[in-house]
């Protein structure tokens, strides 16, 4: 099996486009398809191979899913297919520390039922790559871009799902004919290639990839990076099962001082002995590919996550005598210059986007230049925590792709793997994932005096995330109540002698009203279709602080911190849960609510009556519905037939968001009291401010 190359989206007609973007889909369709083929039977599509994950049903759905929600996001498309499936399989992919996996809030589908889904969603996108209007180039703009994301999106769960089923136990596998593994390799230790250190000259790197660069990106591989690499010595090989063998066999496992303290906790959290895909028995060790188990191939690559190659390296530095780590991801660009690869796409001379194996293969096989496998075969850690380029922006179709990363705990990998297709198999490729986390990912390591320099983003650099951190923490500004707060304590006041167990904080944004209400509910869910706000909700709940950094004036800026304990709400980290979702298409488990507040969203949603058709069935009966807006519609997030309120009717008469809002609300819903409003300070700069009025409407749902 051999996976399509990303498409070059600025050359060609519009006809020859949409015929290889239907052909580029149908592979990676069918690829991702044959791949679940690997299960023996549909029991295995529950199972958990890793307790931070979801069990496999989910990323069969999750796939199909994401391209039927980018595509209502982007009103490419106006109606869903399973609005159930594409809420239950939206969210909860990478382990972010805000991910629902308790499996008490999942009916999981039948594997017919999502088979079924997936065909209806082939048959749609099929058509609607026939038939939907765009010119050429394919850029952020163009309507096809969110179907080239969906594809490029698929192919990383390709990947991610493979790792999955590698962690499956083989009574749930099956070997299959379309993923074949190599079947060279050496059990002979006095065979295992020795490795050696290579000089690399001092040079430049750059990365400077443009947005109407030919090939599809995602959003932290554009903008701006020139640096100068000192010379520094690598690793011809990659590091081998082999070579890793000698630091098991000195007790590498055993000894803490090799290991970073993060990496130690998570050592003696797991017991860890030796690499995930090895096993130990009387008689050696077994390797475990993905569908097949065979004794340990000593001239493959070690699969490993960042904390057990940096141990190794701390172990090779006291062996040597000379300071061993992993390159930064400079530094690895750099060998990858000095080795001479320059193709903006891998395809044929590599173990790379399923062209020879599916798995590994010997670490002396694809030489290039001095070195071996400096792409494909398995990914490498690097020292870097990835962070983003000088002009960095988010594409506002997925805006939890990079940002919730860019925290310090998420290292780079470069290179890519036996699996990695599309846009991971590329020159421009950033992918990072936690460090414990085991991907088809080993290592090289390096020798040389560069002091390494960890990208410190401890604080929200974000504009808008910053702002709203501001608006939700910081300071009060032209004498206006802070509204997060204000909000509150006015839905509070309206609980008055009412059932207040469990409230739910619709469009939470940074989540201060969250906290806020949980001192006088017992249980507050926020929830906000941001992951950039959820992470800075998550982070103050976590750790009792947010840092973020204003805008003065054009670059200059200023550091904030901002402390729960200093508003006094630090007794409420115990009765709240941030999560993202959808306000059209919600999770069914966020229910049962004595209060649902929603504010300023309803004029930022798609559809605001079906939120609100929505919210009403998730409300217990006498329970409050609080709907504050300052009803400022736009196209950009509502289409005008959407709209509640704000424009004449079919007879002339004028609607306004108020009374509409009203009648949408009154087949369930009375109005407990007249509009009140409230008004807001939006700090832009140290010069530019937003003064609103938001207008607070309360509803009670009828016994």
């Amino acid at each position: 099996m051999q996976a399509m190359s990303t498409l070059n989206l600025i050359e060609g007609s519009v006809e020859q486009k949409r015929m290889e973007v239907k052909k580029y889909f149908l592979d990676s369709f069918d690829t991702y398809e044959s791949l679940f083929s690997c299960l023996k039977s549909d029991d295995a599509f529950y199972q958990r191979p890793e307790k931070l994950r979801h069990p496999l049903i989910f990323y069969f759905g999750h796939t199909a899913t994401f391209f039927i929600n980018k595509l209502i996001l982007s009103k490419a498309i106006n109606e869903r297919i399973n609005p159930r499936f594409e809420s239950l399989f939206a969210i909860g992919v990478d382990e972010m520390s805000w991910d629902d996996l308790n499996d008490k809030n999942y009916d999981w589908p039948t594997v017919n039922e999502v088979r079924s889904y997936r065909q209806q969603v082939r048959t749609l996108m099929c058509d609607l790559i026939d038939t939907i209007p765009f010119a050429m180039p394919i850029n952020w703009e163009s309507p096809m871009w969110p179907i080239v994301m969906g594809i490029e999106h698929e192919r990383i769960h390709l990947e991610t799902s493979s790792v999955l089923i590698r962690q499956l136990s083989l009574s749930h596998v099956d070997t299959s004919q379309s993923w074949p593994r190599c079947h060279s390799s050496i059990t002979d230790v006095s065979a295992i290639p020795k490795n050696e250190m290579i000089t690399v000259s001092a040079g430049n790197v750059s990365a400077n990839k443009t947005w109407d660069n030919e090939y599809y990106g995602w959003d932290n591989e554009y903008g701006n990076l020139d640096e100068r690499v000192n010379e520094f010595k690598a690793s011809r090989f990659l590091v081998s099962n082999g070579e890793f063998l000698d630091f098991i066999n000195d007790g590498g496992y055993q000894n803490a001082q090799f290991w970073e303290e993060e990496g130690n906790k998570w050592r003696l959290y797991t017991k860890a002995e030796h690499p995930i895909f090895w096993r130990r028995t009387d008689s050696g060790y077994l390797y475990r590919s993905m569908t097949d188990e065979f004794p340990l191939p000593l001239d493959w690559p070690v699969d490993v996550n960042y904390h057990e190659a940096k141990a190794f390296c701390n172990y090779k530095s006291e062996k040597s005598g000379e300071l061993t780590r992993l390159p930064t991801e400079n530094e690895w660009l750099r060998l990858r210059d000095e080795a001479g690869l320059t193709q903006a796409v891998y395809s044929d001379g590599f173990n790379i986007a399923l062209h020879k194996f599916a798995s590994s293969e010997p670490v002396n096989v694809n030489k290039t230049g001095e070195f071996f496998d400096v792409v494909g075969n398995v990914w490498q850690w690097t020292e870097t925590p990835i962070y983003p380029y000088d002009g960095f922006k988010v594409h506002p179709l997925y805006d939890d792709f990079t940002t919730p990363t860019y925290d310090n705990k998420h290292n780079l990998i470069k290179g890519g793997s036996w699996v990695s297709t599309g846009n991971e198999a590329m020159k421009d490729s950033r992918y990072a994932f936690r460090r414990h986390f085991f991907q088809h990912a080993g290592f090289r390591y390096v020798q040389g005096e560069s002091v390494i320099q960890v990208n410190d983003l401890d604080y929200e650099s974000d504009t808008q995330v910053s702002q709203y951190s501001e608006f939700h923490y910081g300071d009060e500004y032209y004498g206006v109540e802070n509204f997060a707060k204000a909000s509150a304590e006015f839905c509070i006041r309206a609980m008055e002698n009412r059932k207040s167990v469990k409230a739910l904080d619709l469009g939470c944004a940074v989540g201060r009203s969250t906290f806020e209400l949980a001192k006088h509910f017992d249980h507050v869910d926020g929830v906000d279709f941001s992951a950039r706000f959820i992470k800075t909700a998550f982070s103050m709940q976590e750790r009792g602080e947010v840092r973020y950094n204003l805008i003065e004036e054009g670059e200059l800026t200023s550091f904030k911190s901002r402390k729960l304990a200093a508003m006094g709400l630090e007794g409420t980290v115990e009765k709240v849960s941030f999560s993202q979702g959808d306000a059209c298409n919600l999770k069914p488990h966020l229910t049962g609510y004595d209060l649902i507040f929603m504010g300023n969203l309803i004029d930022r949603v798609y559809s605001p009556r079906k939120v609100l058709a929505d919210m009403s069935e998730r409300l217990n009966p006498g329970g409050l519905l609080i709907v504050a807006s300052p009803f400022t519609w736009l196209e950009e997030y509502t289409e005008r037939s959407e709209w509640l309120g704000g424009y004449k009717d079919e007879n002339g008469e004028t609607l306004s968001s108020t009374e509409a809002l009203e009648q949408a609300l009154s087949p369930n819903l009375t109005r407990v009291s007249a509009p009140q409003e409230i008004a807001f300070v939006i700090r832009e700069t140290k010069r530019k401010y937003q003064h609103t009025l938001s207008e607070f409407n309360v509803f009670e749902k009828r016994k």
